[in-house]
């Protein structure tokens, strides 16, 4: 039951995470959210198996911070990325009159 609560927690954190970032219309509305679930369900599996009580203090800590932290970097690097290359794809048919490849 406990997990079920962590990954909701990281589907929240990646919600959180989706608004608070620019480049919202680069990316799925979805994506943070889901990659905040998997990572909260990951990083809990791996404490407990690695001994951590569920009602422990720290396992929470660390399932949702890493679950807030995993989701900004990704999409920070993704709004970057998509960025740059629209930026890129834009000077191209800019350049060539505005004929694409």
């Amino acid at each position: 039951m406990e997990l079920l609560f962590a990954v909701l927690g990281g589907i929240i954190c990646g919600a959180v995470a989706h608004v608070v970032l620019p480049w919202r219309s680069t990316r799925g509305q979805l994506l943070a959210p889901a990659v905040g679930g998997v990572t909260a369900a990951v990083l809990w599996e791996a404490l407990t198996w690695a001994g951590w009580r569920y009602d422990g203090t720290w396992i929470w800590v660390v399932a949702l911070v890493g679950a807030f932290a995993v989701p900004l970097a990704v999409e920070w690097l993704l709004g970057r990325r998509r960025t740059a290359q629209d930026e890129d794809w834009f000077e191209t048919v800019r350049s060539r009159g505005g004929r694409p490849a």
